[in-house]
């Protein structure tokens, strides 16, 4: 398949009411409104397919763009080409559902993604913080260094309240994540989220509601979802 019979099949499965949802969380046009579980079919037939995948994510279109990262070939990437993909992501679920999980699954990733915490930059602070959460709830506790993560958390603690809006959301995560998906600090992350509490945000409609970490962390703990890895970062 290339570009334009791609183009043409996501057009067909775009439906009025999932765009109004995307629009609201901070899409804009162009973009046709398609739910990422209709895509599947397209996918296998174009397969995983790196130069596909560029043309789609180069239109601007979010169903495209949402597309590409279903079927890029992450380790065909290089720093670079993530940083451009960034650039592009104009608002947080293409930086933090397409970008970093994308970047998840590369071996470049935690490089990568402490150079967009350290940016300051409200989507890259988000996406770097999102893709050590994709990355902690896929890869082995051995694959990431104690200490670090342990620095990483007292980062949040003492910064999470004056972070740019999406890093909050992810930050957040972050610390969520860590306490369900990464053992040997969970009760390091406990206790981070109880010094943070509830965590104030504006999402894209300006409305103003609560992050609670904590209590999300217990609800974890008492489903018995301590230790969860998922097998894949990508659908």
């Amino acid at each position: 398949m290339n570009v334009e019979e791609v183009m043409q099949e996501l057009e067909a499965l775009g439906k009025e009411r999932t765009k109004k949802i995307y629009v609201s969380n901070g899409a804009h046009e162009p973009l046709f409104g398609v739910a990422t579980g209709v895509m599947k079919p397209i996918a296998r037939k174009t397969k995983k397919n790196q130069p596909l995948a560029e043309q789609l994510y180069a239109t601007g279109n979010y169903d495209a763009m949402y597309f590409a990262g279903v079927i890029a070939e992450p380790e065909a990437m290089s720093e670079a080409d993530f940083d451009r993909w960034l650039d592009a992501a104009y608002f947080f679920m293409l930086s933090d559902y397409v970008v970093a999980v994308t970047l998840a699954e590369t071996n470049i990733a935690q490089e990568v993604a402490d150079k967009w915490i350290s940016s300051g930059e409200e989507l890259r602070m988000s996406a770097g913080w999102s893709c050590y959460c994709w990355l902690l709830g896929s890869r082995p506790d051995s694959k990431f260094s104690e200490s670090k993560l342990a620095g990483m958390l007292a980062t949040v603690r003492d910064t999470i309240h004056d972070a740019p809006e999406r890093a909050k959301y992810a930050m957040n995560n972050f610390v969520y994540t860590t306490a369900v998906s990464y053992v040997p600090l969970h009760a390091k992350a406990v206790e981070t989220a109880a010094a943070i509490g509830p965590v104030e945000v504006t999402d894209a409609k300006s409305k103003s509601k609560h992050l609670d970490a904590a209590g999300n962390i217990q609800k974890a703990v008492d489903k018995g979802q301590i230790g969860f890895k998922r097998k894949y970062v990508r659908c």
